[in-house]
């Protein structure tokens, strides 16, 4: 056993494999500890990027820093006024027929571009000459607003606060170098993976979701690889009259494809029986015919050898025949199917919720349940949220992945042809 263990770790495929696997198990099991939060808690609304965020109004009440930044007044310019604003500034400058030549929509660039609008915009020529391009009303509209956020931000260089109400307010003067440390504002929350549609923090809802996925991955690939190891050992030793029944019933499910027989038996369940245990117990029960043809042929090679013969000859039961003189044989052939079941489920659990067929979305999230939400709410197009839909793509990968280079490992380790 130990000289096993050795081979198999040595294996380079299935070492990558296991590490993998085994950080995400790790994320997953401690990651709650550290951010102690309900993963379906809504902590705002709509899709909010990853990032730091400060509560505005306890940072006043939070001491202040000075700092004299070099580059900051450039960056609270280049905040206020997105490039699609730039673009329509540069090309309304170009309409009036002046050379724009040195102006364009970058940062570097923005202060001349804001002179030259300062200069050269009037909202009377604007209305008066309809210059091309800018001839409709809602045009023109949309450079009075330019033109608003320009005067304001020269405005509202200064700001001040106010706390408390009435006699006892007091208001202080805000300096553009006053700072504070994130760390001290009594409300901050940093979202490594901002928000889903719901306001949830993605990434403490896609470590839930890779947890419920794995068990049921795990649930469903133990049900199919024993489903399919008794099947098999029974089909493939005693033959007969046993082995037509049960290829027979192996045969209906090949018939039809597992995925569409999968989705008719979940459906037919209705969605308040939609839970992961009932999802993980639906995948398994349709998936283990592959599994029992597999070991079905194994054991054939192996019935007719001369150490099962002996055990025959000895009187042994059918029972202590197969657990002792053939399943150590096929031992590392089911771990392998075991491995692979695992992957399968997880990638049928995803592929169902992603159909609106999973588990039930207000007990917990699954991987497949959060690439539906992202779906439905327009992550991938509209709202390019691409941290709603684009994590959870990689951990399913990375899961089969995993798991495929282990399966892949064992097969060099126990398959005499792949050894090197």
């Amino acid at each position: 056993m130990k000289n096993t263990l050795r081979n198999v770790f040595h294996s380079p495929r299935f070492l990558v494999g296991f590490i993998i696997f085994m950080l995400m198990l790790i994320i997953v099991l401690v990651y709650p500890y550290i951010v102690v939060r309900d993963p379906l808690l809504s902590l705002g609304k709509g899709f909010l990027a990853p990032g730091t965020y400060v509560s505005v109004y306890d940072t006043n009440n939070t001491g202040t820093y000075k700092l004299d930044l070099p580059e900051a007044a450039e960056n609270r310019l280049a905040t206020s006024f997105p490039v699609s604003d730039r673009e329509t500034m540069v090309a309304y400058l170009t309409a009036m027929g002046l050379d724009t030549s040195d102006l364009d929509s970058s940062n570097e660039k923005l202060n001349d571009l804001i002179e030259a609008w300062k200069t050269n915009y009037d909202e009377k020529d604007a209305r008066k000459n309809k210059y091309t391009g800018f001839s409709t009303q809602a045009k023109r509209n949309e450079l009075k607003r330019i033109d608003r956020s320009i005067s304001g931000a020269a405005n509202n260089a200064k700001m001040s606060v106010t706390v408390g109400e009435g006699d006892a307010a007091v208001t202080t003067d805000v300096a553009d170098t006053a700072y504070v440390k994130v760390n001290e504002v009594a409300n901050a929350i940093t979202l490594p993976l901002g928000t889903d549609n719901f306001g949830r923090d993605t990434m403490s809802e896609l470590v839930k979701a890779t947890g419920i996925s794995l068990i049921i991955g795990l649930i469903a690939g133990t049900i199919a690889t024993l489903i399919g190891l008794l099947v098999g050992l029974l089909s493939g030793y005693v033959g007969g009259i046993v082995d037509d029944i049960l290829m027979f019933i192996a045969n209906i499910f090949t018939v039809i494809p597992g995925f569409v027989l999968l989705i008719l038996i979940y459906y037919s369940l209705g969605p308040e029986a939609r839970g992961t245990l009932t999802c993980a117990i639906v995948i398994g029960v349709t998936s283990w015919v592959w599994t029992a043809r597999s070991v079905r042929s194994q054991v054939i090679s192996l019935r007719n050898r001369d150490h099962v013969n002996l055990s025959k000859l000895s009187g042994h039961s059918l029972f202590r025949i197969i657990t002792t003189d053939i399943l150590p044989y096929i031992l590392s052939y089911v771990v392998m199917a075991f491995i692979l079941q695992v992957s399968s489920g997880i990638l049928a659990e995803a592929q169902l919720s992603l159909l609106g067929l999973g588990p039930k979305t207000t007990e917990v999230p699954t991987l497949g349940l959060m690439m539906n939400w992202a779906k439905l709410f327009g992550a991938y197009t509209s709202s390019n949220a691409w941290w709603a839909y684009f994590p959870v793509v990689l951990v399913i990968t990375l899961i089969s992945f995993s798991l495929n280079l282990m399966n892949t490992g064992l097969d060099q380790v126990f398959n005499p042809t792949l050894r090197d």
